[in-house]
């Protein structure tokens, strides 16, 4: 979709894209309060400078827009909104063997027991393996560490997902 067809949808139907993209209600709405846009560089601007506006409850609410990291069964169930989206983002995980599997499983479990939210990274491009590596690695950091890790991710998350709709 190009700039001038997201400018052209109606409002409620920008917003409904730019959900797809993050939905964090904050975002969506900085974002709508900056629409129609004039640029492709202006959107990606104003999603990185909304996003740096906002803080952790935001953050929190953005995350619930993603599953776990190889839990591809709540793709279609839980997600229904970006299950698409995500299900592409995490394919590698669904080419795992069943010991990475069961490993990210078990550490998407004690993450999420933790930090109290799930593990957010931005899984394009990556394999099954180096995602286990990295939660591996993220899992000892102290909670506002990881916060920002994540916000940081879904960020990546963000840009990917709005290049797409554009």
């Amino acid at each position: 979709m190009s700039k001038i067809k997201l400018n052209d949808l109606s409002k409620h139907q920008a917003q409904q894209e730019l959900t797809h993209c993050c939905v964090a209600p904050r975002w969506v709405e900085g974002m709508m309060a900056l629409w129609p846009f004039n640029t492709q560089e202006q959107i990606f601007t104003s999603a990185e400078t909304v996003w740096q506006q906002l803080g952790e409850s935001d953050y929190l609410a953005a995350f619930e827009g993603h599953p776990q990291i190889g839990d591809l069964s709540t793709l279609s169930k839980k997600y229904a909104a970006t299950a698409d989206k995500a299900g592409h983002e995490q394919s590698a995980m669904s080419e795992a063997d069943k010991h990475t599997l069961e490993q990210m499983i078990r550490l998407n479990h004690a993450y999420l027991e933790k930090f109290g939210f799930i593990f957010i990274v931005c899984a394009t491009g990556k394999s099954a393996a180096q995602m286990l590596t990295l939660i591996e690695q993220r899992i000892n950091n102290d909670r506002d560490e990881e916060l920002m890790i994540a916000a940081g991710e879904q960020a990546k998350i963000t840009k990917i997902r709005l290049e797409k709709l554009l």
